[in-house]
């Protein structure tokens, strides 16, 4: 017999995720889920499976109000999409994981769930979005031979592409906070309100990160400059031997720079043998041209049924087969 519990205090929440989260990459830290959750202050909503008192399952979700459904928590919603990736369905078979989202009380929509949540249930996998990710193993190590992925013809295009942004100058300046708001100044004037950072609740917890990282020593800021101009600007973070790139802005007026900021990245990865570098969802087009390896991530949608979870507040424990 399973027993289902419902967790809504925060605090018990963060107790469960800490007891019993898989610490695999950078979003699975609670300090990075918490940055998110005091600017959004979604209500936790988080569904426990108990076999003879052992936790056995664990579905932490969000109730967005402005959505009018549940989501991963924190449930940072932005334009129909979250931006915390690698969620996860943590379930110790696929009874446990179907008995989970069996006890859903309304609308559901998980995105960017890994596929090792989906594998319990092929039946309910649903393509998100592809994550790209580089494997500096793959290649020795080696930059040099990472390049020869591409063709001859590419690789001469390459180099004059750069050799010309490079002519008046190129330097190259790391771990400057001060670029910090340079970065959100190019990215809101390069996509406006497509933008996360135009949401002002978005903007704040990103800072929030951003300070805890620094604090932590996780943070990486990068700032190419171009005859003394600063023409692109990434931050990401660097987490055992991964590096997430985060977000990053570019000015206008040196086209083509996104792509020496992006070398730039995989020669230092290789440089310092990481595992990986992880650029995250959403294709631009280089990411394929780059010869990244794709790695799908999934998403749930289950339709709103006849109860809303208000009228659920009372009942937190439900025994199910």
């Amino acid at each position: 017999m399973f027993k289902i519990k419902v967790y809504e205090n925060l605090d018990e929440c963060r107790q469960l995720w800490q007891n019993n989260w898989a610490n695999a990459c950078l979003f699975d830290l609670w300090p990075v889920r918490d940055c998110f959750q005091k600017q959004y202050n979604n209500r936790p909503y988080f569904l426990v499976a108990e076999d003879h008192g052992k936790l056995c399952g664990l579905l932490a979700l969000s109730w967005i109000e402005e959505k009018q459904c549940f989501g991963h928590f924190p449930g940072e919603t932005w334009q129909g999409k979250t931006w915390l990736e690698q969620n996860r369905i943590a379930a110790r078979d696929i009874d446990v994981f179907k008995t989970l989202l069996a006890h859903l009380p309304d609308e559901t929509k998980i995105r960017y769930l890994t596929r090792e949540s989906m594998l319990l249930d092929e039946e309910a996998m649903r393509l998100d979005e592809i994550g790209y990710m580089f494997f500096p193993r793959q290649y020795g190590y080696s930059f040099k031979k990472y390049m020869q992925q591409f063709s001859g013809k590419s690789r001469k295009k390459l180099g004059r592409e750069l050799d010309r942004l490079k002519a008046p100058g190129l330097s190259i300046r790391h771990d400057s906070l001060s670029d910090v708001d340079l970065m959100f100044r190019m990215n809101l004037e390069a996509f406006g309100e497509w933008s996360y950072f135009n949401d002002s609740r978005f903007m704040h917890a990103f800072e929030d990160l951003l300070a805890w990282l620094h604090k932590k020593r996780l943070l990486r800021v990068t700032t190419i400059l171009l005859g003394g101009k600063a023409a692109a600007v990434d931050v990401g973070a660097l987490w055992g031997s991964s590096y997430t790139v985060l977000a990053g802005g570019t000015h206008p007026e040196f086209p083509g720079v996104a792509k020496l900021i992006n070398f730039h990245h995989l020669e230092w990865a290789c440089f310092q043998r990481l595992e990986e570098v992880d650029f995250l969802c959403g294709n631009f087009g280089w990411k394929e041209r780059f010869h990244l390896t794709p790695r799908p991530l999934y998403q749930i949608h289950i339709p709103s049924k006849t109860e809303t979870p208000k009228d659920l507040h009372a009942e937190k424990r439900i025994a199910c087969a």
